[in-house]
């Protein structure tokens, strides 16, 4: 069943839904031949994190290359009572701050292979408009396969 779920998950996907579990991203990763980009933020509190999904990762140019390109994984922190997390949510974003975010910088984005191992981190808000963010990844990525 639990596979099941896994692959109706990876159906969604073709959406560009932001995942919240580090594992079914990497499994949905792997299967797919992507990469996973993890946006750790402060979604009611950070400036620099609103901004940044704002003017970058809400942006169609940056959507229309995930779709076929990332797999996208979103750690939130958020502080406003009402916008509380699961204790499972926390969890599971606190354990993917610890491995990817210790310094507990916001906004941060990470980018790794389908594995997890960590190919690029941009810290804060990056500047530029989605699009040259876009060429980043694309690049990071394309330098990263020449490496192997």
């Amino acid at each position: 069943m639990k596979l099941l779920s896994i692959f109706f998950l990876s159906f969604l996907l073709t959406g560009n839904a932001w995942l919240l579990d580090f594992s079914e991203a990497k499994f949905i990763a792997q299967k797919e031949n992507k990469h996973i980009l993890i946006s750790f933020s402060g979604s009611d509190w950070c400036g620099p994190c609103i901004l940044m999904h704002k003017e970058i990762l809400d942006q169609s140019a940056f959507i229309n290359y995930a779709k076929d390109h990332l797999v996208l994984v979103k750690a939130d922190f958020p502080r406003l009572k009402k916008n509380q997390l699961s204790p499972e949510q926390l969890k599971k974003n606190n354990d993917l701050a610890l491995k990817y975010n210790p310094e507990g910088d916001f906004p941060l984005t990470v980018l790794t292979d389908a594995e997890g191992k960590v190919i690029h981190i941009w810290s804060g808000f990056p500047g530029g408009t989605s699009e040259e963010f876009v060429k980043q990844v694309a690049d990071t990525i394309q330098k990263n396969a020449l490496k192997k």
